[in-house]
């Protein structure tokens, strides 16, 4: 039979601050075990909590992006429960009146299409410490550094409705916070990390399922692969007779599989309660119309424009915007090469091969440089594929430039066309055998003769006059 799946995602979104959301430490990435954690965040006696006013400004600008409620007023609460990684014993948090309620997020389907998800809220928060299990025989490290690392907490609506839309949702957040530049989206780095929510019914008219919590997941592809194996285990456990159990699960991608970690928490066992040490968060109305006119353009905005002002595919345009670093790089390269189509195939092509090839975060090719590559194939400067040996030797050396390259290594393109003829001529000339099967209608030896024009020029022939010349010799020799 067909099951009915109802999934909700809590994406935890650190936000780009210098420091932490309630402290002057660092909340830089990569700093040695428990050298960021000031007294604030070791919960030191008579230490008091001071919030970030960034954190704030990112929390609304991502409600604004999503077109959500923001109250004029935010509480903090505590959120109490004891792990080693947790200094002080409770978490500062928001419950009942979070600084971004509902919105919603326009999804784009695995299949294609447009769906509306809901997003209930969005939350401030501390992180708690990480525990490290795996350098320590039989004991548990503890590193305190992420103690007080200011997160955003997203929550969805439970209206995902597969694993593919989930890990789409997730994908689609991650792009959507880099483009407003409140986090760097490292997911390596722990940067986002997901929670999923899972149950499944045997119709949508049914009640909702008991739902199980898949914690921390820092991958699209764990994300996928956890939730469906999480449903398909649900389901062989109902229809074998047995019931679901509320708890929090953990994603093994080793074994592909999920595993219990405890019971699940009801907002009762957190026992919140009013942050006695904050005061409420008030947003008034100059300061979010200033956030919303600093909004940047948004993916699904950028997507558009580039499929209704630049005559790009909608693939191309879904490709080009998926990352704001590319989207950028791209726009950079079109304006300077004055053609879009042509630059989307080089930054889809040899950039994007180049970068993934290695390992790069940033181009060492300026865009400006790729745009002048491409201006010269258009004006017959060069051929497509002396274009991509020089791509090559400004990729390994990007303080050349490409007019230098092109005179320092003699690459013009031949366009000559009595230069260009009398070349044809001579191989037409020496290679009888081929164009006596020209004459008898195989045509593909054609290439043969492209080849040994282009040889003869070391492939600087202008392709589309050579191939004219070329075309126009043979046929008088056939019609001879």
């Amino acid at each position: 039979m067909t099951w009915d799946v109802v999934i909700g995602l809590e994406v935890h979104v650190q936000l780009a601050t210098r420091s932490k959301i309630f402290s002057g430490a660092s909340a830089s990435f990569g700093a040695e075990p428990n050298s960021q954690a000031c007294a604030i965040d070791l919960a030191m006696p008579g230490m008091l909590p001071v919030l970030n006013a960034d954190a704030v400004r990112m929390a609304a600008t991502f409600g604004l992006a999503i077109d959500a409620e923001l109250p004029a007023e935010s509480v903090f609460d505590r959120k109490n429960y004891f792990y080693p990684d947790l200094p002080k014993g409770y978490q500062i948090s928001q419950f009942e009146r979070p600084i971004v309620g509902r919105g919603h997020l326009d999804l784009k389907l695995p299949g294609g299409g447009v769906r509306r998800i809901g997003i209930t809220r969005a939350h401030l928060e501390e992180d708690a410490g990480k525990s490290l299990h795996e350098d320590f025989a039989g004991m548990t490290g503890i590193d305190l550094n992420r103690a007080g690392m200011p997160l955003l907490e997203v929550v969805s609506e439970p209206e995902l409705r597969s694993a593919a839309e989930a890990a789409a949702y997730f994908r689609q957040i991650h792009v959507l916070v880099r483009y407003l530049g409140i986090c760097d989206g490292n997911l390596n780095e722990g940067s986002m990390r997901c929670d999923a929510n899972v149950s499944v019914r045997k119709s949508p008219s049914d009640p909702l399922g008991v739902r199980t919590e898949i914690k921390n997941l820092n991958s699209f592809r764990f994300l996928e692969r956890a939730i469906e194996h999480e449903v398909a285990r649900q389901i062989e456990l109902i229809e074998a007779g047995g019931t679901v159990v509320r708890e929090t699960l953990l994603y093994d991608p080793d074994r592909d599989e999920t595993r219990p970690m405890r019971s699940k928490e009801l907002s009762e066992d957190y026992r919140y309660f009013p942050e006695p040490d904050l005061l409420p968060v008030v947003l008034d109305t100059a300061q979010l119309d200033a956030l919303r006119q600093g909004l940047p353009e948004l993916p699904n905005a950028k997507r558009a424009r580039f499929e209704r002002d630049l005559a790009l595919s909608a693939y191309d345009a879904e490709w080009l915007t998926s990352d704001p670093d590319v989207a950028r790089y791209y726009e950079a390269v079109a304006a300077t090469a004055g053609d879009p189509k042509l630059a989307a195939n080089w930054v889809m092509g040899e950039w994007s091969a180049a970068m993934n090839r290695d390992a790069a975060r940033t181009s060492p090719l300026a865009a400006e440089q790729l745009g002048r590559l491409i201006v010269r194939i258009k004006d017959g400067t060069i051929s497509g594929k002396i274009a991509k040996t020089l791509f090559d030797a400004l990729w390994k050396d990007p303080n050349k430039t490409v007019d230098d390259l092109i005179e320092a290594e003699d690459l013009t393109q031949v366009s000559d066309t009595a230069a260009l003829a009398a070349l044809v001529a001579d191989v037409i000339r020496d290679n009888p055998e081929q164009v006596g099967q020209y004459r008898a209608g195989k045509t593909k030896v054609l290439g043969f003769f492209v080849g040994q024009l282009m040889k003869a020029t070391q492939g600087k022939a202008n392709p589309q006059a050579l191939n004219e010349l070329l075309k126009d010799a043979l046929a008088e020799v056939r019609d001879r």
